[in-house]
C-alpha cells in the first residue's frame, strides 16, 4: 500500500507530494526522471521490505510505480515461469507485463493502481483494479499530464479550478459519478480501466478491461450446494492469499456480523493467533458481545476498543479534508476513528467490504428480488403515488411504516429516480430545489443506468449491478481507502477477490435473497464457521447519530458553513429551501433533513478548507 504520482511535460514538486501524501508512504520516498516523464513513489513497506523498493526498473526499458498488493503473485510466477531477483509483487507485475502486455491484467488478484513507463515506445500505461480499491486521478490539457493517488496532491501541484456542473451529481448521488471530480480537466480513472498515454503527443487511449456487467449477463446453473461449496473454496483461497502475502502481521476487523465473522474464522486457519478488533461507540449499539463469541471460538488475540465522538467538532475539518473532494457519507467519521485505533496495533487488516453488494446484504434488495421496479407499468406507478400521499412519512428510518413509505415512493418514480430513491436518497422528493438552470445534469449517469435497466437480467441483479458500479466505487471503497490510508493502515478485502467478483454475479437470485432473508447463501455458509447467535443478525454497519449531530454537537459548524451568505451551496440550492432547512421550518422528515445538511456541510468544508485555502 503506497502513494504514487507522475507527470509528462511537468516537473513534479516532491516536497508538495510529501506534504499531501506522506501518510500513504511514510517508510520511503523516491523519484525517477527519464525523457519528459517524472515518476514518484511513497512506500508503506509490507511485502519484501528490502527488495521491493520503487520506482522499480526492468531491462533498462520498463519502470513502475505501484500502489496496492497482488495477492496471487507467487502463483503467477510459478504458472508463467517468471524469474526475478526479488520476492516483490512489484517485480512480478513488470515481468508479467513484459511477457503479455496489457493482457496480463486478467491474471491478477489484488488491489492496484500503477503506472509503467516504456522508455522504448515512449508510452505510459496506467491501470486500476476491478473494483477500484486503489485510486488514481489525472489532470490533462494540451501541454501536460499529471496524475496522483489523491486529489489533494493534484491540488497542491496545480492551480485547479472547480467544475460547477459536476456538483449536481454530488447533490443527488453524494459523490461524483464515474470519472467526474470537482475540478476542471481532472478525471478519476474508473475501476477496471486503463490508460495508454503517448508521451510524445499526449494522446490518451482509455479502455475498460473488466466490467461486472459481463458477469451478471452470464448466469450459471449451479445448484445451491455447488454454489455454497465454490464460494467457500474461493473465500478460503482469497483469505489465505491475503494473510500470507505480507511480511507484516495481518489482523481482522471483527464486528457482530457474518462478513467479518467468516473472514476472521477462515483467517484463523492460516494464523493461529490472529489479532482481532471490535469497536463500540458510546451510546450506540454494542457489537462487542457478539464479536467476542467468534473471538472465543477461534481463540484470537482479541481487543475491544471503545471510541467516543467527544472530539468530533475539533476533528471534523481534518477528517473531511482528507478526501480532497466533498464526501457525503457520514460513516466516514467512525471509519476514521476505527482506523486510527487499529493502527496502534498493526499495519494490515482484513475487512468484509463487497460482501453486501455481491451477495445481497441490503434490506432494500428484498423488494427488488420480488419485482423489477425498473419496468413498472404506469398503473402501478400512479397507484403507488396516490398511496404514498395518503401514508404519512415516519421520522424513524428503521420503522415498518417508513419502510413501506419508501417502498411506495420507489414504485411511484420513473427510471433513474427509482435507483436514487432506493439508494442514497439525499434530495429525492425535493430535487426541484436544485438550481439546475435547465441542465440535464444526470444525462451521463442516465445513459449508463438505462443500459443496465434495459438488460435482460432480473430486478435484483440490476440494483446490485448499479450498487457495485456506483455506491461501492464512489462511496464505500473511497471511504475505507481514505480512512485507512490517513492512518497508514492497509485494508484487505477478501470478498473482492478475482474469483468471487467473477462468480458471485451469476449465482441464482434465490440463493442471495430467500423470502425476506438477505445474504442467504453466506448465512448458510456461516453455519459451518460461526456461533448460531450471529448467523441471523441483521446488517447494521456503523450506527451514526446524524440527527443528533446536526442538532447538537455540530449545530454550530452547520450554521457557520452552510448558513454563510458566501456558501457554495447557495449557487446550487434554492436559498429559501436552504434557510428553511437550517431553521427547521421545512416540512421534511428529521433524518432526511440531517442527511441533506450533512451533505452540504461536507461540501462547504471542502470548498473553504481544500479549495479556497
Amino acid at each position: 500500500m503506497c502513494g504514487i504520482a507522475g507527470s509528462i511535460n511537468f516537473k513534479l514538486s516532491y516536497k508538495d507530494i510529501d506534504q499531501t501524501m506522506l501518510h500513504r508512504g511514510p517508510d520511503e520516498q523516491a523519484g525517477f526522471v527519464a525523457d519528459n516523464v517524472d515518476l514518484y513513489h511513497l512506500r508503506l513497506s509490507i511485502l519484501d521490505i528490502e527488495g521491493g523498493k520503487q520506482p522499480m526498473h526492468l531491462n533498462d526499458r520498463f519502470t513502475i510505480i505501484f500502489n496496492g498488493e497482488i495477492y496471487n503473485h507467487n502463483e503467477i510466477r510459478i504458472r508463467f515461469n517468471l524469474k526475478g531477483t526479488t520476492s516483490s509483487d512489484t517485480e512480478t507485475l513488470l515481468l508479467l507485463y513484459q511477457k503479455y502486455g496489457v493482457e496480463f491484467l486478467q491474471y491478477l488478484d489484488g488491489m492496484f493502481a500503477f503506472a509503467i513507463y516504456d522508455s522504448k515506445e515512449k508510452k505510459l500505461f496506467i491501470a486500476r483494479d476491478r473494483a477500484g480499491k486503489k485510486p488514481v486521478y489525472y489532470y490533462s490539457d494540451s501541454q501536460k499530464i499529471v496524475f496522483a493517488s489523491e486529489l489533494n496532491c493534484l491540488r497542491a501541484l496545480l492551480p485547479l479550478k472547480i467544475e460547477n456542473n459536476n456538483f449536481y451529481h454530488y447533490l443527488r448521488l453524494g459523490s461524483f459519478y464515474g470519472a467526474l471530480t470537482p475540478y476542471k480537466n481532472v478525471a478519476e480513472l474508473n475501476a477496471g480501466h486503463f490508460l495508454v498515454i503517448d508521451c510524445t503527443t499526449l494522446q490518451i487511449e482509455k479502455k475498460c478491461w473488466w466490467s461486472i456487467n459481463n458477469f451478471y449477463e452470464q448466469p450459471n446453473k449451479d445448484s445451491f450446494e455447488d454454489s455454497l461449496e465454490k464460494v467457500d473454496s474461493y473465500l478460503n483461497t482469497a483469505i489465505k492469499r491475503r494473510v500470507q502475502s505480507s511480511d507484516l502481521e495481518v489482523g481482522s476487523f471483527l464486528s457482530g456480523g457474518i462478513d467479518s465473522g467468516l473472514t476472521t474464522a477462515i483467517a484463523s486457519s492460516y494464523n493461529n493467533k490472529i489479532k482481532t478488533f471490535t469497536v463500540s461507540f458510546k451510546g450506540e449499539y454494542d457489537e462487542a458481545p457478539l464479536a467476542k463469541l467468534v473471538a472465543d471460538k477461534y481463540d484470537t488475540d482479541h481487543a475491544e476498543i471503545n471510541i467516543s465522538f467527544d472530539h468530533l467538532k475539533n476533528d471534523l475539518e481534518k477528517i473531511c479534508c482528507n478526501y480532497g473532494e466533498p464526501f457525503f457519507d457520514s460513516s466516514a467519521i467512525p471509519s476514521y476513528y476505527v482506523s486510527a485505533a487499529a493502527k496502534k496495533h498493526l499495519t494490515v487488516i482484513l475487512n468484509g467490504d463487497g460482501a453486501d453488494e455481491l451477495f445481497g446484504g441490503y434490506r432494500r434488495y428484498v423488494p427488488f428480488s420480488k419485482y423489477d421496479f425498473f419496468k413498472s407499468s404506469a398503473l402501478i406507478k400512479n397507484s403507488a403515488g396516490i398511496a404514498k400521499n395518503i401514508l404519512p412519512s415516519s421520522n424513524n428510518k428503521k420503522s415498518t411504516r417508513n419502510y413501506f413509505y419508501r417502498l411506495l415512493s420507489l414504485a411511484s418514480k420513473n427510471n433513474l429516480e427509482i435507483y436514487l430513491s432506493a439508494g442514497v436518497d439525499i434530495l429525492e422528493d425535493y430535487e426541484e430545489n436544485i438550481l439546475s438552470q435547465n441542465i440535464d445534469y444526470l444525462q451521463l449517469i442516465r445513459t449508463d443506468f438505462n443500459a443496465i435497466a434495459d438488460a435482460n437480467i432480473s430486478g435484483l441483479q440490476k440494483i446490485m449491478n448499479m450498487d457495485f458500479t456506483i455506491t461501492l466505487f464512489t462511496d464505500l471503497l473511497v471511504k475505507m481507502d481514505i480512512a485507512n490510508m490517513a492512518n497508514s493502515l492497509e485494508g484487505r478485502s477478501p470478498f473482492l477477490c478475482k474469483e468471487l467478483l467473477e462468480y458471485a454475479p451469476g449465482i441464482n437470485d434465490g440463493f442471495k435473497i430467500k423470502g425476506s432473508t438477505t445474504k442467504y447463501l453466506l448465512r448458510q455458509l456461516s453455519k459451518k464457521y460461526l456461533p448460531a447467535a450471529i448467523i441471523n443478525q441483521p446488517k447494521r454497519g456503523f450506527e451514526i447519530p446524524l440527527k443528533n449531530w446536526v442538532n447538537q454537537e455540530l449545530k454550530e459548524p452547520v450554521f457557520d458553513y452552510v448558513g454563510s451568505p458566501n456558501a457554495l451551496s447557495r449557487q446550487f440550492i434554492n436559498n429559501n429551501f436552504l434557510d428553511g432547512l437550517l431553521s427547521n421550518k421545512v416540512k421534511i422528515p428529521a433524518e432526511k433533513r440531517a442527511k441533506i445538511l450533512w451533505t452540504l456541510l461536507s461540501m462547504e468544508i471542502w470548498y473553504k478548507k481544500n479549495y479556497l485555502q
